[in-house]
This record gives structure tokens, sequence and C-alpha cells, in this order.
């Protein structure tokens, strides 16, 4: 009852996730733990919330509360070898479906009454869900969990362990119904309806799964959680049996795609993907900029060595600021065609470079000689951004930088 691929990525996504927590505790020095303790304090309250909601609305099953389904429950948990949980049943508003919970070491199973009024004419059926949700209590699913929680959004291997235990458990509703045409009767509901899954063709179904191994399905399905439900029912008519195969581009393109959650599907992932990207660009974009901006200063203040030495010499010789870059005998421009001019009256060289306006300012010191300092200028100019003192090279700031 355990689908062969579930043991190999549960172990994968069990050590790589304890690792995880290894590495971030001792390279946070511990500090996750606070973190996590917030996180727990969160679950808690929301998880609490959950089962009050369940145990104060929900009907609990019992020998005098619904006795044919907690009979059912009974003989699924004896075919299953395991202890009973507390089973509910629960108005789910149009929803087919069902779902198992822990809280503190206690297990819950919850069935929407939904899915249960469906299958009233199969009731055979009632049990593939039973079993299903017992069999991600079997399997440790929600305990299991929190150790792997590291590493499950991981594109590919996290939504393959989604799949790989939902294939796990629908081999455990399999082997509680009798018939097993009946398992994937009630896989069909979700498809078809509560009133339509009665005159749905079975096989025709299942071979609908044939018809959808293209590119998009593929990577869809890559990304998500669950198995389509075609190939489900498939697998329930016949375990054994091969389904179709994926196309080989997909793998690569949901490689990108973080898995964000069996009740996100695919979105979730892509989400998370957005958000990576954003964050990521929120950093690199900033620190591009910067590093943009220092090196083509750092570069201007290099090439203009040659126009600070002979203005230099220039007013050492006549003792005056010259009127123009052309009377000092000076170029208009650097090297790399870099525009600059010259300030009459202080003799500060402004640089236009493509990053914004690089002021070179000589100041006389004590001595008698002179020296330049690099400053940023103005308000930046039109269609370039206001450069700062961080943007200039640290031979030549100000003292007081």
């Amino acid at each position: 009852m355990v689908y062969p691929r579930e043991r190999a990525l549960g172990n994968l996504t069990l050590v790589l996730g304890i690792l995880t927590w290894v590495f971030l505790i001792v390279g946070t020095l511990g500090i996750i733990l606070f973190y996590i303790l917030i996180a727990f304090i969160c679950y808690v309250f929301a998880q609490s919330g959950l089962i009050a909601w369940i145990k104060g609305t929900g009907v609990k099953l019992s020998p005098d509360q619904h006795p044919d389904l907690f009979e059912r429950v009974k003989i699924c948990c004896q075919k299953l070898e395991m202890e009973s949980p507390d089973v509910y049943i629960l108005e789910g508003g149009g929803m087919l479906n069902a779902f198992a919970t822990r809280f503190f070491g206690h297990n819950f199973v919850v069935l929407l009454s939904d899915v249960v009024d469906a299958l009233e004419d199969e009731p055979d059926g009632i049990n593939f869900y039973i079993g299903h949700e017992l069999g991600h209590i079997r399997m440790k699913h929600l305990i299991g969990h929190l150790w792997r929680l590291p590493v499950l959004w991981l594109p590919l291997i996290g939504a393959a362990y989604s799949r790989a235990r939902e294939r796990t458990c629908d081999l455990h509703g399999r082997a509680c119904c009798d018939n097993v045409q009946n398992a994937a009767r009630a896989l069909v509901v979700l498809a078809a309806g509560s009133r339509r899954w009665k005159t749905t063709h079975l096989t025709n179904y299942a071979r609908q799964s044939r018809e959808n191994s293209g590119f998009l399905a593929s990577f869809h399905e890559l990304i998500g959680g669950y198995p389509w439900l075609t190939n489900r029912v498939a697998h329930m008519l016949e375990p054994a049996a091969p389904l179709p195969g994926r196309n080989p581009l997909a793998y690569f393109l949901a490689l990108f795609v973080p898995y964000g959650g069996r009740l996100t599907g695919g979105m979730g992932g892509l989400i998370i993907l957005v958000c990576i990207v954003g964050i990521l660009a929120a950093i690199a974009i900033p620190a591009y900029q910067s590093y943009r901006s220092h090196t083509t200063v750092s570069a201007a203040w290099s090439l203009g060595e040659p126009i600070r030495e002979g203005l230099t010499e220039y007013y050492k010789n006549e003792e005056d600021v010259p009127e123009s870059l052309e009377a000092a005998g000076l170029p208009s421009s650097l090297q790399d065609g870099t525009s600059i001019e010259m300030d009459t009256e202080s003799m500060t060289v402004l640089v236009h470079t493509r990053v914004g306006l690089l002021l070179m300012e000589p100041h006389l010191m004590e001595d008698g000689s002179m020296k330049w300092f690099c400053l940023p200028g103005g308000d930046g100019e039109k269609g370039k951004q206001k450069l700062t003192r961080k943007d200039m090279p640290p031979n030549c700031r100000l003292s007081e930088d």
C-alpha cells in the first residue's frame, strides 16, 4: 500500500530537511530558534482554532451517532492495522472531499457531508475516502512534515513527494474498498460531481490520461501536489499499468518553479518564484547601480589625472585660474570621450559621466601645494541619477567623509 517513489522521496526530503535545519541553527547561532518558537505559537493558535471548529461544529461518529459510518471506519482501521482516530462528519458547503489533521498527538479525520451524500448509493466508495485519510495518519504524513519543511519548496522534489504521498493514500483507500471499481468511482465523484459520476464510464475516463501528456499538461502536473485525476483513476483500476510519459522539456521548465503547496497548486510555486525574483531584484538592482556608479566615477577620476596635473601646473606658473580648459592647453573631454568643463572662478572641473556629475575640486594646502578632491555634483543631471559621496573613490574623498 506504499507507492514505490514515496520511500525514496521521503528519505531524500527527510535527510535534506534535517541537514537544512542543522545548517540554519548553526549558521544563525541559534537565532532562528526564536523565529521557530514564534511560528510554533502561531501554529498552535491557528490549529487549535481548526480543531475547536471541528469539535464545535462537526458530528463525531460513534456507535450511537451515524453507526453505519462508524462501522466503516472501524473495519477500515482493522484492514490497515491501525488505531481508529476521532472521525467527524462536517457540512462542506458543496465541497467534495475529506481531510486528516493532527493536534498535540491526537489524530482527526473529517468527512465532508457532500461526498458522503454523493456516495449514498455506493457506500463502498465512502470507504475509499476513509482509507485515503487514514493513510495519511498511518504513513505519518502529518508528523514528518515539520522535519522536511525547509526543503519541501524545492522545485520538482517537493511536488513529487506530495504526489507520491497522494498515490500511497489512494492505495490505502483502495485497500479499504471491497471492489476496486468502487475506489475508482469514488475518485470520479471529484471529476463529474455528486450525480454524474454514476453514469461516467470509468475505463474511458482513465484513458483520458493518454490525451494529457503534452508539454503544458506535464509541466503543470510537475509543479502541482496532486497527480491528474485521470491518472489516479487509471492507477486505481490497474496499479501496475504504466502511465503516459511526461514531456522532457517540462522537467527543465519545472526546475525553475518552487513548490508552493498542495492547496495552491502550481500558482503557489509561481507566486514563490515571483517573490524570490522580486527580493533578489530589490537587492541586486541597487547593488548593481552602486557598483556601476562607483566603477564609472573611479575610471573618470583616473582618466582626469592629466587634466588635474595640467591645471595645477598652470596655476603654479600663472598664479591665477585659466579662462578655459583650452587656455590651459587642455582638452574638453577625457580620453574615453566623457565631456568636461571648468568653473572659471573655482577651477573646479565638472565631469559629465554617464551615471551623473562628478566634481574634481582643487584645494590649496598650507604649504602652497594643490590637492584635488572628488565630490558628487548638484542634484543630478537630466536622465541620470544623483551621485552620492559613497560613489566617490576612497582615495579622493574629503576627510570629513
